[in-house]
């Protein structure tokens, strides 16, 4: 882990009342009682502030040494960086003799880039470069050109049915060949080729193969608009999507990252963040200060991921950046105060499948934390979230998969991700609004 500059928090309250005092000592010298009487007014708000930035940090701490508990292993830091109408809290929960992260730390935030890519798509319809109710089949606006080649490599199943919307809404039934197995090669595409090398430069066409190869036994999961399952594939076709049309409309060779840099993110946009998407299988390094994450399997071995080739991931799960950069994101995005207006917001909400209503326009909705997508990548585990009835915006992270009880692990990677939520619900009742349901 990367060694960083952080003053604990003891640190800081003894730095407080170092400083408080000494203030006190001038106004009694230079302003008397009404100078003591004022004095003792700033001590009574600092303190208070002080006692919940406590109740934070100790809500934290708890959820992680319960989670440590039921794991029966140390567990490397919870973190939560909050926001509420008038203040900020971040808690960096660690075990002894660790360094605790920053709100500057950067990590890879895994499938919260399916909101990113949502809010792309969302930006170019709300600026006519495209309708996300169109068939993926139909023209571009203003061209003769599909949003999806016409070419035989993406002849996947139902595409003449499938609309942007349902790619959105992961209602489309397009088979997921990142997560989902290819009975063929007894894994998911992606891990297959990676476990052989790791160097290996990923296509969308090649991520659609498996789909659209006959030899193999898979399909579309249902008929479009009939069902609900998440698919990074679906993902993948709509970072081409935004490729194509933004390569049309500036009349040169554009990448979904370039979009996101020049419209979301970059420093032209309207709420400027560092945040990056990487898409060359050999951009795997994260600047500093940065966070490894940790795998733990059932056999012993212990894996700590910080390089990571993202080639196959873009537009589902490829960012990376920092909990105060997201949380401005989501704040900023959610209050109608980013690149999207309120009522283009309102779609991102509201606009939600049928067979499952807590999921919109890759925007996920979880009761007292409010609207935002979590994600999963190489050990790290996060939730971007912002709450319009509280106005309460919030990121909990934990750079930790436990994958040492159950099937496949399944059973510790449960309790990890459970804790970061329990993290971020426990940050939200220390400061007195509503926690876990």
């Amino acid at each position: 882990m990367t060694t960083f500059s952080f003053t604990r928090l003891s640190d800081r309250l003894n730095l407080l009342h170092t400083t408080t005092g000494t203030i006190i000592v001038h106004l009694l010298l230079t302003g008397g009682l009404a100078g003591l009487l004022f004095g003792c007014s700033f001590i009574n708000l600092d303190d208070h502030r002080n006692s919940l930035d406590l109740k934070v940090q100790q809500a934290v701490d708890k959820v992680r040494l319960e989670l440590e508990k039921s794991l029966g292993n140390t567990v490397p830091s919870m973190n939560v960086y909050l926001q509420t109408p008038t203040h900020t809290y971040f808690a960096s929960s660690v075990p002894a003799g660790r360094q605790p992260l920053t709100p500057t730390t950067v990590y890879r935030f895994a499938s919260v880039t399916k909101n990113f890519t949502a809010t792309a798509i969302m930006k170019m319809h709300q600026d006519g470069w495209l309708d996300y109710k169109a068939l993926i089949t139909g023209l571009i606006p203003g061209s003769n050109q599909p949003y999806v080649p016409a070419s035989p490599d993406w002849d996947i199943p139902n595409k003449s049915l499938i609309t942007i919307e349902q790619l959105l809404q992961h209602s489309a039934g397009v088979y997921d060949t990142d997560n989902d197995t290819i009975p063929e090669l007894n894994s998911s595409y992606v891990n297959y080729y990676l476990s052989r090398d790791s160097t290996h430069q990923f296509t969308v066409e090649e991520m659609l193969k498996p789909i659209i190869d006959k030899k193999t036994r898979v399909s579309s999961y249902f008929d479009p608009g009939n069902g609900y399952h998440y698919s990074n594939t679906g993902y993948v076709i709509l970072s081409r999507i935004i490729e194509r049309v933004y390569s049309l409309k500036s009349g040169q060779p554009k990448t979904f990252a370039d979009y996101l840099s020049d419209h979301i993110t970059g420093p032209a946009s309207r709420v400027p963040l560092p945040i990056s998407f990487p898409y060359q299988a050999g951009d795997i390094q994260l600047p500093q200060p940065n966070v490894a994450s940790l795998i733990r399997r059932a056999s012993g071995r212990v894996d700590g991921f910080g390089p990571v080739n993202m080639s196959a991931h873009v537009g589902e799960g490829n960012g990376y950046g920092t909990m105060a950069a997201l949380n401005t994101y989501v704040r900023s995005l959610m209050r109608g105060e980013n690149v999207l207006q309120s009522q283009t917001v309102k779609l991102l909400q509201t606009e939600v499948s049928t067979a499952n209503p807590s999921y919109g326009l890759g925007t996920s909705y979880r009761i007292n934390l409010g609207y935002g997508h979590n994600g999963a990548i190489a050990g790290y585990l996060t939730t971007v979230t912002y709450d319009p009835a509280s106005e309460v915006s919030l990121v909990a992270m934990l750079p930790l998969w436990d994958l040492t009880q159950g099937p496949n692990g399944d059973t510790t990677f449960e309790k990890c991700f459970t804790a970061m939520y329990d993290a971020a619900y426990a940050a939200r009742a220390a400061l007195g609004y509503p926690g876990k349901p």
